[in-house]
């Protein structure tokens, strides 16, 4: 009979380990229920703004090393039209910024300063352009998953309630599938939140260079104006 047991005992184990390694990723993403759905569209978004958002940040945060000093011997030479054009062809958010304050050149330097930090500012808020929707990612996946595995529970119990059969492996298999939601949505919500914080992190040193470029510039208007 103690044989018989462990025999029986060991055949569960390896059919359970059999069924455990036999499981695809897939499937067991798709035993979590409906809420994986809103879940994958979730992860899609939260990849392709990331990735967009990195690709677009770094495309305006280039700015030559040489554009003060170039800017420096045009305003110096007279040739404000070639200041501009350098500034245009930069195609960066500091070539931007430095093309409208040269074209404000003739005014004051209170005013320069002012169309400095409102083109700063704009510029800004367009490398943030749709970094919100990472954060309202970040705070609604790990509640959705939640919803998903307290659904899934109210399930079991319902049927257990109707079935009169309380089996613990049938708790048990309902359970971990239903926690798979859980788990998705809590690393939705981590990718999410990541991505977010990196992205601003990194508008955070594009704001301090263009901050430290705009000094530069205004000591280049001024130093004329002192000789």
């Amino acid at each position: 009979m103690i044989l018989l047991q462990a025999q029986t005992a060991i055949d569960s184990a390896a059919t359970a380990a059999a069924a455990a390694e036999g499981i695809s990723l897939f499937d067991l993403l798709m035993k979590g229920g409906w809420v994986m759905i809103p879940l994958l569209l979730m992860f899609v978004a939260t990849l392709f703004i990331i990735f967009e958002r990195w690709l677009a940040i770094n495309a305006n945060s280039k700015l030559e090393n040489n554009l003060i000093d170039n800017i420096k011997d045009f305003i110096q030479q007279g040739n404000v039209k070639s200041a501009e054009s350098l500034c245009r062809n930069q195609r960066s958010a500091a070539g931007r910024v430095f093309e409208k304050a040269i074209g404000r050149i003739g005014y004051s330097i209170k005013d320069i300063e002012s169309t400095i930090e409102n083109a700063s500012q704009i510029e800004i808020a367009r490398m943030e352009s749709n970094l919100s929707y990472l954060g309202v990612i970040a705070g609604i996946a790990p509640m959705l998953g939640f919803v998903g595995t307290i659904s899934g529970i109210i399930n079991i119990f319902y049927s257990i309630s109707q079935s009169n059969d309380f089996n613990i492996s049938t708790i048990a298999s309902g359970m971990y599938e239903k926690m798979i939601t859980s788990g998705a949505g809590l690393i939705v919500g981590l990718v999410a939140y990541m991505g977010y914080h990196l992205l601003n992190m990194k508008i955070d040193r594009i704001a301090l260079k263009l901050q430290a470029g705009a000094f530069d510039f205004l000591d280049v208007l001024q130093k004329p104006l002192n000789r």
